[in-house]
This record gives structure tokens, C-alpha cells and sequence, in this order.
């Protein structure tokens, strides 16, 4: 098997932190049994983290099949 390029390692470390990034925005305080927390469905936690970490996969995916232009 060959080594990974560095350009790939790179960007496969960047596609992890966006999704990781992603995961984040979706946490926050629960709803109860005996209270309604109305946050869990703000915009923030329902579009934007859901799409971040999308995006982190998305990017993944390009990151390990991207082939480097030889020299």
C-alpha cells in the first residue's frame, strides 16, 4: 500500500474538524419529561450544524480520493 500524500493528510484533517465542528453545534440542552425547552429546534442546531458536518463529509470523501498532480 502506498503512502498517504501530505496534501491528502492535510485535508482529511480538515474534514475532520469541520465535522467535529458540526457535531458541536448541534449539542445543547435537552428537553425533559417535566420541562419544554424550546432551543432544542433553533437554527443553529437543526440547519447549520447538520449542514457543517455535511459539508465535512462531503469534503472527506474529496480529500481521500483527490490524486496530486505529479511533477
Amino acid at each position: 500500500m502506498k503512502n498517504l500524500p501530505k496534501i491528502n493528510a492535510i485535508l482529511i484533517g480538515v474534514a475532520l474538524l469541520i465535522i467535529v465542528v458540526g457535531f458541536a453545534l448541534m449539542v445543547g440542552e435537552p428537553s425533559g419529561a417535566t420541562e419544554y425547552n424550546p432551543d432544542i429546534f433553533s437554527v443553529r442546531r437543526i440547519t447549520v450544524g447538520p449542514m457543517t458536518a455535511l459539508a465535512g463529509f462531503v469534503l472527506m470523501i474529496v480529500a481521500i480520493l483527490y490524486k496530486p498532480k505529479r511533477k
